[in-house]
């Protein structure tokens, strides 16, 4: 059933993983309302599903403290980002989750390489760590908004022809790096429509409780619509690899999007297969003294182990 289980969250991400070397445009080769044929009355139980599995795995990743997660999730604004971790993370633990959002840069952080910020929230052995934005954003926004550059104070060869190309590399290899030492790189591209992305700006206006999120700088990003979808076609094209693939997620339908994402992850926790360390001979010898001591001390008239009376199966395990 495992197996069973494995394959078919395998058969369903595949078709939004980004095949590594290939060249990509996201007008033209994803479609922003796919739903796999899926309905929306079947998702909160197909997402409860996928929580489950998160949560079963999250607590292996944690006791087997070999293994970390890096999450990256790129959108436009509205595209869902806050609300899919809210979701997905719905029921793990919080002690093995870290998420960081990352913002115009500090005067600290534009004193260091562009990655610096970035490898200060890594996930630690047997944790997952979200970046809501990421390291991504360094050829994205500043791809659209070069002046940025500018505030790196990069010099002069470093900001010059060939800046963007260069940092796909640089990227590359960093999460190389990071996958050669045992902590997984999975990166999602919540892809949101034009017409659904004006939709919920609008929703935001509309209600009150919503107004908060709504900013008026979002609607001068949305200006550079083109650039923008330019900037991502590049980037997946170009950092799309075996070690660490991209997966273009449609958006414009949230159920959807967040079911997706907990697949993606969930593949990517079994792939790495955590199992809970085992105990050798000498502690399960010690296991059994310190047993026997403690169901000495049961109260009479009650189990000397009320948990193994209650789950006759799970006695001596």
């Amino acid at each position: 059933m495992a197996d069973e289980r494995a394959r078919r969250i395998a058969d369903f991400v595949e078709p939004l993983r980004v095949e590594p070397g290939t060249r990509v445009r996201v007008d033209r080769d994803f479609d922003p309302r796919f739903k796999a044929g899926l309905k929306k009355r079947d998702s909160a139980e197909l997402l409860r599903s996928g929580v489950e599995l998160l949560a079963e795995y999250q607590e292996r990743l944690a006791a087997q403290d070999t293994y970390g997660v890096l999450l990256c999730l790129q959108a436009l604004d509205a595209g869902g980002k806050d609300g899919t971790i809210r979701h997905v993370m719905s029921g793990v633990n919080p002690q093995g989750v870290r998420v960081s959002s990352f913002k115009v840069p500090s005067a600290e952080e534009l004193d260091h390489d562009y990655l610096w910020r970035y490898g200060m929230r890594l996930p630690g052995r047997g944790e997952i760590a979200l970046f809501n934005r990421s390291h991504y954003e360094e050829v994205l926004v500043v791809r659209v908004h070069p002046e940025l550059l500018l505030r790196q104070r990069l010099p002069e060869a470093a900001r010059g022809h060939g800046v963007w190309k260069r940092r796909y590399r640089e990227i590359n290899d960093w999460e190389r790096c990071l996958t050669d030492n045992g902590f997984k790189v999975v990166k999602i591209f919540l892809n949101l429509s034009k017409e659904e992305q004006r939709t919920r700006f609008l929703k935001r206006l509309d209600l009150p409780e919503k107004n908060w999120k709504f900013s008026a700088a979002d609607v001068r990003e949305r200006r550079h619509w083109d650039e923008y979808q330019h900037a991502f076609s590049r980037m997946l094209s170009a950092t799309s690899t075996e070690w660490a693939p991209w997966y273009v997620v449609p958006a414009d339908r949230k159920w959807f999007a967040r079911i997706c994402t907990a697949a993606i992850l969930a593949h990517t926790l079994i792939g790495i297969d955590p199992h809970y360390p085992e105990v050798d001979g000498a502690a399960r010898r010690e296991l059994r003294a310190v047993r026997a001591e403690l169901e000495r001390e049961a109260p009479e008239g009650l189990p000397a182990d009320p948990y193994a009376a209650r789950h006759p199966k799970a006695a001596g395990a």
